[in-house]
């Protein structure tokens, strides 16, 4: 078996997984030369900012990753048609959001960027390239990209691969740099081998080599949509029952801490909250559920939506919780939102929990008023204006559109914590960020309108402290 060495990496996409894996790459792998590329011309130029604290993408140790390579092995561009055409093996790495029209929309992964890349990839290139697909997509996606890279008749051969990442925001840095397993899918030919080890070649450079895993190409991509199903319905299955806690009075934590003791079950993702976000597990399942009823699997399905309407459930009876105890009504009232980002320690806001709190008081004309460390204005205000033109979802669908002029008359911005509490009827807690619990909450509260209320959307600050300085508290899955 003719192994390729591999010297030369392009990855299409600059976005959550292809900066930071390629960052990774190239630091640990100097003799490997890396060019990530991206149409999107203010993101690549903030990739190559020389204030790293403007890197696009928030991930605590991926500034130091970036400062390292840079410029010595890893370069950002725009030259997309460059860096095909000189690479060996090109990554993909584009955006597979959930279509939001014609079939399968609201389910299942809209592959047009995906399509794109494989025509540009074929005409451009004029000699043999391993591919290797890094966005999550459906099961079979290879087989389409197969198809339309080797429909070119030009004589060049494309060897295509599965390595979807397992990267956790947040924790991406340490994730790449200490991976659970690096997973590999390809042709169980000759070629499909040989394309296999030479990625592994390129991992081998950091990773164990057990560590490695080499499967068929189809079971390397329906693991990535498992991996997230799985994780995903551990936390719906946990919210499921902080609701029943709450009517009987006992502890959502002290459940998790008991069950989680259990080694088969194990604690990893079961921390109640205010429910799950971010760009994978919600996109995920429902990619999971499309296959399902393709396959003429129903009832399979079903299970695997529960997961997703629970999600909602969480969100839905959190925004409701809310306005039950402001007496029924949040019209007029400044209700502040510490924290946007769908978890802490990154600036993603994809599937944010605090959207779809955020769109079920503004249904009821409530003044938001929003502080995050990491979120900017603008993109706060993009998310809910895509929310608006993209109403799916089954809370969602129910809401009305509303203007964005009406919106920004509504939401406010604050790059201060405190001014966002300022004379507010609520504060609601939709991040985990540690700074939140070192806050000067006797202040606080001096400042807010009274009765002064806490809704704790992910448990993070003292219930009995806050309490004992004279606010009504809100935990998930904590009983009075």
């Amino acid at each position: 078996m003719n192994t390729k060495k591999i010297t030369n990496i392009c990855c299409i996409g600059a976005g959550y997984v292809g900066g930071p894996t390629m960052a990774m790459i190239a630091q640990k792998c100097p003799h490997i030369k890396v060019t990530v590329v991206d149409l999107n011309a203010q993101r690549i130029a903030d990739w190559n900012d020389a204030d790293l604290d403007k890197l696009p993408i928030y991930e605590p140790g991926l500034a130091e990753v970036v400062a390292e390579a840079r410029n010595r092995n890893l370069f950002f561009s725009t030259e997309v048609d460059k860096a095909i055409a000189e690479a060996q093996m090109i990554f993909i790495s584009v955006n597979t959001p959930t279509k939001t029209y014609g079939v399968g929309k609201g389910k299942a992964a809209d592959l047009k960027y995906i399509e794109l890349c494989a025509r540009q990839i074929a005409q451009v290139a004029k000699d043999d390239k391993i591919i290797v697909e890094k966005s999550t997509l459906p099961v079979r996606t290879a087989e389409a990209l197969s198809t339309i890279l080797n429909a070119t008749g030009n004589g060049v051969k494309f060897d295509i691969l599965s390595s979807p990442e397992f990267l956790a925001e947040g924790t991406a840095v340490s994730d790449l740099q200490v991976p659970d397993r690096v997973l590999i899918g390809g042709k169980d030919t000759e070629r499909g081998h040989a394309a296999m080890q030479a990625l592994v070649d390129v991992y081998a450079n950091w990773v164990p080599r057990e560590n490695i895993l080499c499967t068929r190409v189809w079971s390397s991509e329906l693991s990535k949509l498992t991996a997230n199903a799985f994780l995903a319905q551990r936390v719906s299955s946990i919210n499921a029952i902080s609701a029943l806690c709450e009517k009987t009075g006992a502890d959502v934590d002290e459940i998790s801490k008991a069950i989680g003791a259990d080694s088969r079950i194990g604690s990893k993702f079961l921390k109640s909250s205010v429910g799950f976000g971010g760009s994978c597990f919600q996109k995920d399942i429902l990619n999971l559920v499309y296959l399902c009823y393709h396959f003429n699997l129903p009832e399979v399905a079903a299970y695997w939506q529960q997961v997703v309407d629970m999600n909602d459930y969480q969100k839905h009876r959190f925004a409701k919780n809310i306005i039950e105890s402001l007496f029924n009504t949040v019209s007029g009232k400044k209700i502040a939102f510490l924290g946007w980002a769908f978890k802490k320690d990154t600036n993603d806001t994809r599937e944010t929990a605090a959207l779809y709190v955020a769109d079920e008081l503004l249904q009821d004309r409530a003044e938001i008023h929003v502080y995050d460390p990491k979120v900017t204005e603008e993109q706060i205000f993009a998310d809910l204006e895509y929310l608006q033109t993209h109403r799916v979802g089954n809370y969602v669908e129910q809401g009305e559109s509303m203007s964005m002029e009406e919106i920004r008359s509504l939401v406010t911005v604050h790059s201060n914590p405190y001014s966002a509490m300022q004379a507010a009827h609520a504060t609601a807690i939709l991040t985990e960020w540690d700074e939140f619990k070192s806050y000067d909450w006797k202040r606080i509260y001096t400042d807010m309108l009274k009765p002064a209320f806490v809704f704790d959307g992910r448990n993070i600050v003292d219930k009995a402290q806050l309490e004992g300085i004279g606010f009504e508290v809100y935990n998930v899955g904590k009983g009075k």
